[in-house]
């Protein structure tokens, strides 16, 4: 197997107190002004040239690519989502507001694979289609940024090697992931941003940092952990100074960033650190609210008794804390610990969004296995009442000779509980906060399906296909066959209905950003059905 990875030196281990639990993280809405700090393409040229002239060459070769690799995201909204002034489509045209756009069908296809010159109603630009068909909207600055940054990651990405090893083999590989999700046409949206700080701390030009330690008064402070805050630099230097009474207390020793940014590995091993940052990526700004540091010991207790017996670990949640300002315990200061990877020798953890940078195993195999651990279980554990939204930045796969083995799952925010369920199978359902309750069937199938099936099964069946020249239908009838075994209650409706899909641009357009929304596709399992 063969997978990209950069290697940067390790000092000594950071400092961290482990002391209770640790809560899961809310999504909050974006800066009032998020282009402040945001560059698109030329802004972006422009400060290479100022600052960075070696990446200029390697920039402008890598736009076109990245401007083309967007506008196929932003073509697959108009295919499929439920977009505001959409009044007609069919495959290759969608007229929104008046104005029809035509496109290569294919391209707007999920995960395809487009090359530069793509063009869809004479654009070839994603943010001048978007101001076109919705005028000057954020989401078109949001797009301008993802094209910039999408061609600085691919600009500086490193040559390929074998597979690492060892304590910071994770990080290693989580750098690796260039082009960030996988359907979003905001995939490397880095808002509030400068270029300087996105090659300083996005994971994709592989930096190594150190978070701030800031002492706080035990008067000040909420949460299980010790009262000190682990900020990161980016956020330190911009709130700290607001807060004298935050004293610091040194730094930690080096993390390197995942795929999130905001979370962080030591070099050395050791607990998982993810801090608040008020950068906006994708659809979210990643701060930490204080309901999610009450949900999350509860869930990892939870979770590690539903998965009791199953090829999944959780990667529980094991001490958080906020900064109180004003009353209240702060989004932007608070910082959640988690628990690293146990892997016995011969073991890597790979992120399934990683996955298709792998090479060197058989498809029909590997997903057989993969099946096995993900797949089947997800179906278990939703009937025992919690859907897991299994995609492919919180969900590892444990591999050993190249073969999937168990799952790692991290970071508790986006689940769904049953009560109803819970009790069902024997179990008191704990008291969780906001929304992650709900009884409803069909709430609980679609977040399980969204990330699982939708996303996680048709990109890796859709990297299987072009890269090793698999039968896409084969390897669907080896996910259909593994949940139709567990004979659970959701299994006629997971095999039989369309999928769900997030509809993350209709989300960007509407008042309310944060709320879930879905597009639907036809469903490759039903003819194994």
């Amino acid at each position: 197997m063969e997978i990209g990875y950069c290697v940067l030196a390790h000092p000594e281990p950071p400092r961290v107190d482990l002391v209770g639990d640790v809560g899961t993280i809310d999504r909050v809405p974006p800066p009032a002004d998020p282009a402040q700090h945001t560059a698109g393409p030329l802004r972006t040229r422009a400060e290479l040239a100022s600052r960075r002239p070696d990446l200029l060459a390697a920039y402008d070769t890598e736009l076109p690519g990245a401007r083309a690799a967007v506008l196929a995201r932003l073509l697959g909204a108009l295919d499929r989502e439920p977009l505001p002034g959409l009044t007609s489509r069919r495959p290759g045209e969608a007229t929104i507001a008046g104005v029809t756009v035509s496109y290569p069908a294919d391209s707007a296809q999920p995960f395809a694979m487009v090359g530069p010159g793509l063009t869809a109603g004479g654009h070839q630009d994603p943010g001048e289609l978007t101001r076109r068909l919705w005028g000057d909207v954020p989401l078109a600055t949001e797009i301008d940024n993802s094209v910039a940054n999408l061609a600085l990651a691919r600009s500086t990405r490193k040559p390929r090697h074998t597979l690492p090893t060892g304590p910071d083999a994770l990080g290693l590989i989580e750098q690796t992931v260039t082009d960030g999700h996988p359907l979003h046409p905001c995939c490397r949206t880095r808002g509030g941003m400068t270029v300087d700080d996105v090659l300083a701390y996005a994971p994709e030009h592989s930096p190594v940092i150190r978070l701030r330690r800031l002492r706080v008064p035990q008067d000040r402070w909420y949460g299980t952990a010790a009262p000190i805050l682990y900020a990161h630099p980016w956020q330190a230097d911009r709130l700290a100074g607001a807060y004298p009474w935050l004293v610091p207390d040194g730094e930690t020793g080096p993390v390197r960033p995942l795929m999130s940014l905001r979370t962080v590995a030591p070099t050395d091993g050791g607990p998982h650190i993810k801090t608040a940052v008020d950068v906006q990526m994708t659809s979210a700004v990643r701060t930490v609210s204080p309901a999610a540091v009450h949900n999350g010991p509860l869930l990892s207790r939870l979770l590690k008794r539903l998965t009791d017996g199953e090829p999944i670990d959780i990667l529980t949640e094991i001490a958080a804390g906020a900064v109180i300002v004003d009353g209240e315990p702060s989004r932007q200061l608070a910082h959640v610990i988690r628990e690293a990877p146990q892997l016995q020798p011969g073991e890597t953890a790979v992120p399934l969004a990683a996955v298709p940078l792998l090479t060197g195993h058989d498809p029909y195999a590997w997903m057989t296995d993969l099946a096995d651990v993900l797949f089947a279980p997800l179906m278990r554990v939703l009937a025992r009442g919690v859907a897991l939204e299994a995609h492919g930045q919180n969900t590892l796969v444990v591999l050993d000779q190249g073969r999937p083995t168990r799952i790692l799952y991290r970071d508790l925010g986006g689940v769904r509980v049953s009560a109803r369920r819970l009790r069902d199978a024997g179990m008191d359902p704990p008291p969780l906060h906001g929304d992650l309750p709900s009884d409803d069937p069909a709430e609980l199938r679609t977040k399980l399906a969204a990330a699982a099936f939708s996303t996680v099964a048709a990109e890796l069946i859709a990297a299987f296909t072009r890269t090793r020249d698999a039968d896409p239908d084969r390897l669907w009838g080896i996910v259909t066959r593994a949940v139709r075994a567990t004979g659970t209650e959701d299994v006629p409706y997971l095999l039989k209905e369309p999928l769900p899909i997030k509809a993350t641009t209709a989300m960007r357009l509407a008042a309310d950003p944060l709320d879930d929304r879905w597009a639907l596709m036809d469903n490759p399992m039903t003819g194994h059905a």
